[in-house]
C-alpha cells in the first residue's frame, strides 16, 4: 500500500507538524508513506518537494498573486486567513501518473491546490482536515453560521464589505465537489462541524486524533530542565505558546493576559512567571507584576520537551482550536493544560484530571483554573497520570492504526 500526502509545508505549522507525525507513524508500520510538499525544511529522505526552479518560483508567486489581488477585494474583521484556491496545479498531473493508491490531502491551501483540482484526483481520496476552510468560504475559521446554512447574499456578516469572496468561494466549491470524499477528523467538533455544515453534511468522516512519539516525547526532570533554560526553581511557571500568538485573535492572547491580572490579584497565587513561545520579544511588554520570558522560536523537539518538563501548566486561551499539537506534547511531558471548554480540548483535556476546562472566555474561570492547577498538581497523586493519559489517547501506532483501517476499507470500494 502507497499512501501520498500532500500539505503545504512539511514541519512549518501545527498542520504541518500533524502531518509529518502522521506520515512517520506509518512508515513506522512498514507503510510506504511519503508527503510531497510545497516546501521542505525537514530534511527528511520521504519529503518531497519540487526541485525545478520553474516551480519554486511560481510557488512563490502564486500565493502573493492571489493574497495582493482578489483576497484584497473582500473587506472583513475577521483577520485568519482566506483561502480563494483558484490557480491550478500541477500537482494534479503528478498524483495521476504516480503509483499512489491512495492519495492523503491536508492543508493544502496557499495555492497548493485549487477548488477545481481536487475532483481532477483520479486515486481513491482521504481528506484529514486541519481547520475549517473545506466546508466554509474562504476563510479557514469563522465565528458566523454562513458554513451551517448556506454563504448567501441575505446572511452576510455585518462587519464584511466589498466582493463576497467567502460567498464565491463556497459556491466553487458547491459546484465542483459533487463527490464525497472520505474525511478525517482530529477532534470531534470538526468532524460535528463536518456533520452540521450544508456543504459536506452527508460526507463520510471518521474521527482520528493527531499521534505523538511517545518515546521521543516523555517528561524529564523538572529542576534539570530549567536549569538548562535558566529558569529559576522556586516560582510557579505558565507556559504560553503558538505561532503568532499575540497577533492572532483566535489564540486568545489577550484573554490570557486577562486572566493573569486576576491570577495576580489573587493572594493565593505567590511566585509566579511567564513563559511565551513562538514569538519575539515585543518592544512593549504587558505591565502584568511579575517576569515574562519570551523565548522565541523553537525549532526542534527537545527544546519544546525541555521547555514543558519546565513548566508547572500550560494554558491554551483559544478563541477556537482544533487538536493543537501543543497541548498533545506538554500533556506528553506530564505537563497539565488549561483550556477554554471549546472546539477539540474536551478531546484532549480530562477536566480537573488532566488540567482544567474554564468557561468559554471567562477570563476569572481561567485564571481560576490556573490557580487550581497550580494548588493541585503537585501532588503525588497525579504523577505521570498525565503522561500515561496522552500515551493511551495520542499514541502514534494506535493512531497509525487507524488510518491504515480507513485505507483498507476505501480501497475495498473500488
Amino acid at each position: 500500500m502507497k499512501i501520498v500526502h500532500l500539505n503545504y509545508f512539511d514541519i512549518n505549522g501545527g498542520a504541518a507538524r500533524a502531518v509529518y507525525r502522521i506520515n512517520n507513524s506509518l512508515l513506522k508500520k512498514g507503510i510506504n508513506s511519503r508527503m510531497w510538499v510545497n516546501k521542505a525544511t525537514s530534511g527528511n529522505w520521504s519529503v518531497e518537494e519540487p526541485t525545478s526552479k520553474i516551480d519554486k518560483i511560481l510557488n512563490e508567486i502564486r500565493p502573493r498573486l492571489i493574497n495582493y489581488s482578489l483576497v484584497k477585494m473582500l473587506k472583513t474583521e475577521n483577520k485568519i486567513i482566506h483561502s480563494p484556491s483558484v490557480l491550478s496545479s500541477r500537482w494534479v498531473k503528478h498524483v495521476n501518473n504516480s503509483d499512489a493508491d491512495i492519495v492523503h490531502l491536508h492543508w493544502i491551501q496557499n495555492e497548493m491546490l485549487s477548488i477545481k483540482d481536487i475532483p481532477r484526483i483520479k486515486k481513491p481520496i482521504v481528506w484529514t482536515l486541519h481547520d475549517m476552510w473545506a466546508f466554509c468560504g474562504a476563510e479557514h475559521y469563522t465565528s458566523d453560521n454562513r458554513w451551517r446554512d448556506g454563504y448567501y447574499s441575505t446572511n452576510r456578516p455585518k462587519y464584511e464589505s466589498g466582493f463576497d469572496l467567502n460567498h464565491w468561494s463556497w459556491q466553487r466549491k458547491k459546484k465542483y465537489w459533487t463527490n464525497p470524499i472520505q474525511i478525517v477528523t482530529p477532534s470531534k467538533w470538526l468532524s460535528n462541524c463536518v456533520n452540521e455544515s450544508k456543504l459536506m453534511h452527508n460526507w463520510p468522516v471518521s474521527v482520528v486524533p493527531n499521534p505523538i512519539d511517545i518515546n521521543r516525547w516523555r517528561p524529564l526532570d523538572k529542576k534539570t530542565a530549567r536549569d538548562q533554560l535558566n529558569l529559576s526553581n522556586e516560582t510557579s511557571l505558565i507556559v504560553f505558546g503558538a505561532i503568532r500568538g499575540a497577533k492572532d485573535p483566535r489564540k486568545g492572547y489577550d484573554l490570557l493576559l486577562e486572566a493573569l491580572k486576576n491570577l495576580k490579584a489573587d493572594r493565593k497565587v505567590k511566585k509566579i512567571e511567564l513563559i511565551v513561545f513562538g514569538q519575539c520579544k515585543p518592544q512593549t511588554q504587558p505591565e502584568l507584576g511579575f517576569p515574562i520570558h519570551f523565548m522565541g522560536h523553537l525549532h526542534d523537539d527537545i527544546s519544546l520537551q525541555v521547555l514543558y518538563s519546565a513548566s508547572d501548566v500550560m494554558v491554551i486561551p483559544s478563541r477556537q482550536d482544533n487538536l493543537p499539537n501543543t497541548a498533545l506534547e506538554a500533556q506528553a511531558c506530564d505537563t497539565p493544560v488549561v483550556s477554554f471548554n471549546i472546539g477539540g480540548f474536551a478531546d484532549i483535556i480530562e477536566h480537573q484530571k488532566t488540567g482544567y476546562l474554564a468557561k468559554p472566555f471567562d477570563t476569572k474561570d481561567l485564571a481560576k483554573g490556573i490557580s487550581w492547577t497550580l494548588d493541585n498538581f503537585k501532588s503525588q497523586r497525579y504523577k505521570n497520570y498525565i503522561h500515561k493519559q496522552a500515551v493511551l489517547k495520542f499514541n502514534e501506532k494506535k493512531i497509525a492504526e487507524q488510518y491504515i483501517n480507513i485505507y483498507k476499507r476505501l480501497l475495498k470500494q473500488i
